[in-house]
């Protein structure tokens, strides 16, 4: 399977009144705890619902995802990813009150530049029960590998009553693709 040569786009799911491709981890913790709370406090949406150590977490995750990358040959260009799902997963939205979606072609991207888990990464990098995906990081040719021994979650645990592997994330790396969605 050539992700690249069957047409298949990145997605970000993201709510209307933030905008797209907000980082929490790329402000300064104080900060990204103050959003974190206000969203906590003022709405009932999936993000609302993270755990007390939640950032503390998604910055150990992101630094070994990000070491695990660059021993594969990854090339990351920033200290912390953007995050899609690699296909489409239009029930994310419901995540949000006012759910919207960017959508980019893979090709767009340099395979150098996203990584993969399959799965979100905070369960797929945690989660340990014996599945041979867990605890991994790929990169674009070898996630392909692993879509074809096991599929796209998003199709067969959409309500994620087979494990909380529920879409293939994707860790994009690289601003520069990304600026016409800004």
């Amino acid at each position: 399977m050539d992700l690249y040569e069957e047409a298949t786009f990145l997605y970000h799911y993201y709510e209307r009144n933030t905008g797209p491709l907000i980082n929490l981890s790329e402000l300064d913790i104080d900060d990204a705890e103050k959003i974190l709370k206000k969203l906590q406090k003022e709405n009932n949406t999936f993000a609302a619902k993270r755990p007390e150590n939640y950032l503390i977490i998604r910055r150990e995750l992101e630094q070994k995802i990000r070491e695990l990358f660059i021993k594969k040959g990854g090339e990351p260009k920033k200290g912390f990813p953007h995050y899609f799902i690699l296909g489409e997963c239009a029930w994310v939205k419901e995540w949000f009150q006012n759910g919207m979606e960017v959508k980019i072609p893979i090709k767009s991207f340099n395979s150098k530049s996203i990584s993969f888990t399959y799965g979100d990464s905070i369960p797929a990098m945690r989660f340990q029960d014996g599945k041979p995906y867990r605890g991994q990081v790929y990169t674009l040719e070898e996630i392909s590998k692993i879509i074809k021994l096991y599929g796209f979650p998003q199709e067969w645990n959409k309500d994620g009553k087979y494990g909380p592997e529920r879409y293939i994330e994707v860790q994009v790396w690289d601003d520069e693709p990304l600026n016409l969605c800004k």
